[in-house]
C-alpha cells in the first residue's frame, strides 16, 4: 500500500476509535428512554448557571451532558432540582441519567461514577462587613457556618470543626440571603459555587486558602456498569481534547484544580 494512503488510513481508523465512539450498545445502557436526562440545579457553575451577557445556560454538568447526548445521537433532557441531593436522589428513582457530582464513598454508595472530570477547592464565603478577615478564623468556637442542605460539606464541616455551629440551607439562593441577613458568619461549599455566590453579593469575599477538595465526576445510576469504559474515555477525551477547558471557560468556573 502507498505509504501515504496507508497513513491516511491509519489516521481514518483512529478518529474512528477517538472522541464520540461508543460501544454499540451504549446507548441503550446511558439512555434507555431514548434521551439523555441531565440532572442540575441552579447556582453552581458546576451544575448550571445563567449567563446574562449571553443569555445562555452554562455549567460542567449541563454542557457535559449535552455534550454526551450529541455523542450518543440522541436528544438532550434538562431534569432541574434545587440541589445535588435531590439530583442524586432523582438518580436512585430512575429519573435521571447524567450528572456531575462530589465522588464520596458514601454517595458512591448509590450511583456509579467515572474518573474524575476536575478537582476543585472547597472554601469559605464571608459577608462585606464580616471581621472574618481569614480562614483561620473560622476555627474560632461558636461561628456559625452556613452549607447546603444534603451536601458534603454539612457532613464534613462538623467533623473537622466540632465548635463550629452548623446552619443548613435549602439552596444557595438561601445561602446569601443569610449571609446578608447575618443569619451565619460564613458559608462552606467549594469554590466554583462562593465564587458565584460572591458575584450576587456587593463586596464579599471568598477566602484565600481552602478546607478541602472535591472530586468531581460524572455520575450515571447503578446496574449501567457495562457503559462505564465508554464514559470514562469521554471524561479522557473531553479532558485532552480542550473541550473541558472551554465549558469552564463558559461557565466561569473559578476555584479548579487539575485533576488527578
Amino acid at each position: 500500500m502507498n505509504p501515504f494512503i496507508a497513513t491516511i488510513a491509519a489516521a481514518a481508523a483512529l478518529a474512528a476509535c477517538g472522541f464520540g465512539a461508543f460501544a454499540q450498545d451504549a446507548r441503550g445502557i446511558l439512555a434507555p428512554t431514548g434521551k439523555l436526562r441531565v440532572g442540575v440545579y441552579f447556582g453552581s457553575p458546576t451544575s448550571l448557571v445563567h449567563d446574562a451577557r449571553t443569555n445562555e445556560n452554562h455549567g460542567l454538568s449541563f454542557d457535559l451532558g449535552k455534550e454526551l447526548a450529541k455523542r450518543l445521537n440522541i436528544s438532550f433532557a434538562q431534569v432541574q432540582y434545587q440541589r445535588i441531593s435531590e439530583v442524586l436522589e432523582g438518580m436512585k428513582a430512575g429519573d435521571v441519567d447524567f450528572t456531575i457530582s462530589n465522588s464520596t464513598p458514601a454517595r458512591a454508595a448509590i450511583v456509579t461514577f467515572s474518573r474524575t472530570v476536575l478537582t476543585i477547592e472547597l472554601g469559605y464565603l464571608v459577608a462585606a462587613a464580616s471581621p472574618i478577615t481569614n480562614i483561620n478564623d473560622v476555627q474560632r468556637p461558636g461561628i456559625r457556618i452556613g452549607v447546603t442542605q444534603g451536601s458534603t460539606s454539612q457532613g464534613t464541616i462538623p467533623k473537622l470543626l466540632p465548635n463550629a455551629i452548623v446552619v443548613p440551607a435549602q439552596s444557595y439562593k438561601h445561602g446569601i440571603d443569610m449571609l446578608e441577613r447575618g443569619e451565619i458568619d460564613t458559608y462552606a461549599t467549594n469554590k466554583p459555587t462562593l465564587f458565584e455566590m460572591s458575584d450576587q453579593m456587593k463586596g464579599a469575599r471568598v477566602l484565600d486558602g481552602r478546607w478541602g477538595e472535591e472530586h468531581l465526576a460524572i455520575a450515571i445510576p447503578k446496574g449501567r456498569e457495562t457503559a462505564l469504559d465508554d464514559v470514562n474515555r469521554f471524561v479522557e477525551e473531553a479532558r485532552t481534547s480542550g473541550l473541558l477547558d472551554r465549558i469552564v471557560e463558559k461557565a466561569g468556573l473559578r476555584g479548579a484544580l487539575k485533576a488527578q
